[in-house]
């Protein structure tokens, strides 16, 4: 499962209740390559349930067993949650949608959607809601499984070698890290004084970061050493 960065914070909980597992299973995946831990709920019941453990978002279904979506989402309400609601519906009829938003919903997706419209509407909740409750989003999320990186929720395109780099440096966040180490975990060999590779590596990684090489804000050299990814609460 992908381990979302920075370490010293918790993945981003999604819930989502659906109920059809040929819509559900692709989308969980999706979101979990995304970076986001995903918890799924098949009836309205269980969703309500889950909602109390404090996810991050809810990605809710109208069309749930038991509980119907719209009930789940004005329970959720009634106990004072501000946790994100996004509906998921098959009815397209602005009837609908607005009886969903006045029962607390923030947006929703009408089916069928198309998966990068979702993914975009849940990283849009997911920076109103930081914004609103006074913290940041994620400045660096990794996806080692997918071998994909965001930075500022923008994904980053990537070389293999600049993702290796990358992953390294921001899992010793706040630590110095030797050329030694990083020429023998990600270029496999040994420093025999020469890192003109990693050197340039390094550059362009920066370049890709918006950073400043005469005075960086994420990834410092330590002279006669390495390098440090600086923490990420602390820029």
């Amino acid at each position: 499962m992908p381990t979302g960065l920075p370490y010293d914070r918790p993945m981003t909980r999604v819930l989502l209740a659906e109920d059809d597992p040929a819509i559900s299973e692709p989308l969980a995946r999706a979101l979990r390559r995304e970076g986001y831990e995903v918890d799924i709920r098949a009836d309205g019941l269980a969703a309500l349930e889950a909602a109390s453990e404090s996810p991050d978002l809810v990605v809710l279904d109208l069309g749930l067993p038991y509980l119907d979506g719209l009930e789940v989402c004005r329970r959720i309400r009634s106990e004072g949650s501000s946790v994100p609601v996004l509906i998921l519906t098959a009815r397209a009829d602005e009837v609908d949608t607005v009886v969903g938003l006045d029962a607390g919903a923030d947006d929703y997706v009408t089916k069928p959607f198309r998966l990068a419209e979702l993914l975009a509407r849940v990283r849009a909740l997911m920076r109103r809601n930081a914004v609103e409750g006074g913290t940041t989003p994620d400045l660096v999320r990794i996806d080692p499984e997918g071998r994909r990186a965001w930075f500022r929720e923008e994904e980053l395109q990537l070389t293999a070698k600049e993702f290796d780099l990358l992953r390294v440096l921001v899992r010793e966040q706040g630590k110095v890290v030797s050329r030694e180490q990083l020429m023998r975990e990600i270029w496999e060999t040994a420093w025999f004084g020469s890192t003109k590779t990693l050197d340039m590596h390094i550059s362009v990684l920066r370049r890709k970061l918006g950073d400043d090489a005469a005075q960086p804000r994420y990834i410092s050299t330590v002279r006669g050493v390495g390098f440090r990814f600086e923490r990420l609460d602390a820029v």
